[in-house]
């Protein structure tokens, strides 16, 4: 068996039948030196039993991060998550994205040492989300755009991202820059390098606290490099009930902050001050 070299962080809450199929997206990757660690920000027993299950059908071993419910707290989970890994290389996403089967081989392809990569996601309306079964991640048919038409899905610039080969790929990426910011569906970056910010800051809330750990990045000396046409997840739909004008404030004062006084650690992350 093959060293595992590679360390994927899923953060997930109290949402099985997403999870279910994220899982079985793993399952399904060309690159195989993987861990799989979930970020479990209080899941009730459903999402344990779940993990038990998967565990005897998948290849990959699943490291289960779980603390108390009290609240959002995806941050600190994150950076519980983050001491688990074994490996020296993390990739990030998400219990909501599914993975197309060359998802990691794409990360692993493109890492380098000094940099941290931002990939992309596809958002799929909730009645295409539902639809999609194991079978359809399996032989790949839930990134096929013919099939998604057929489901209803509408015309986008967005769904070169699904069927673009490896020229168009890195054609796209140069065609239409954008800012290779740390994504939370879908970035990677050195376990050393994380560290060396202090992880996500714990005060932030939904809504930009992987986009401030990037910007921390950033202003380390760790460049980002875009591969947003290259490695893609499905993101599948879901309420946003803690989605709040509050929150969002605050966050974004906290980001100037870090941009202003160009930060490269936080008080309020890994390490408490």
């Amino acid at each position: 068996m093959k060293q595992l070299d590679t360390s994927i962080i899923i953060s997930t809450y109290n949402s099985t039948d997403w999870l279910e199929k994220v899982l079985y997206g793993y399952n399904n990757q060309t690159y195989r030196q993987f861990e799989v660690v979930i970020a479990d920000d209080g899941s009730n027993e459903e999402t344990r039993e779940l993990l038990k299950i998967m565990q005897e059908e998948v290849f990959y071993p699943i490291i289960h991060v779980w603390h108390e419910d009290k609240g959002f707290q995806k941050s600190q989970i994150l950076n519980k998550a983050t001491l688990h890994c074994t490996t020296e290389y993390i990739i990030m996403s998400d219990g909501d994205c599914i993975p197309r089967k060359d998802f990691v081989e794409q990360h692993v392809k493109y890492r380098e040492e000094g940099y941290f990569l931002s990939g992309g996601y596809f958002m799929l309306p909730m009645n295409i989300s539902e639809t999609i079964t194991k079978e359809d991640i399996y032989t790949e048919k839930c990134f096929r755009l013919s099939w998604l038409k057929n489901l209803g899905l509408k015309y986008s610039f967005s769904n070169n991202k699904l069927d673009s080969g490896i020229i168009s790929s890195d054609l796209l990426n140069s065609f239409t820059p954008t800012n290779p910011s740390w994504n939370g569906h879908n970035s990677s970056g050195w376990k050393a390098d994380i560290l060396a910010v202090n992880g996500f800051d714990e005060r932030m809330q939904y809504g930009g606290q992987d986009r401030e750990l990037g910007e921390r990045l950033t202003n380390l000396g760790i460049k980002s490099k875009q591969i947003r046409y290259n490695a893609v997840v499905l993101h599948l739909d879901h309420p946003r009930g803690y989605k709040n004008q509050e929150s969002i404030d605050k966050n974004q004062a906290i980001r100037k902050q870090t941009r202003e006084q160009k930060k490269k650690w936080t008080q309020f992350g890994i390490v408490k001050e």
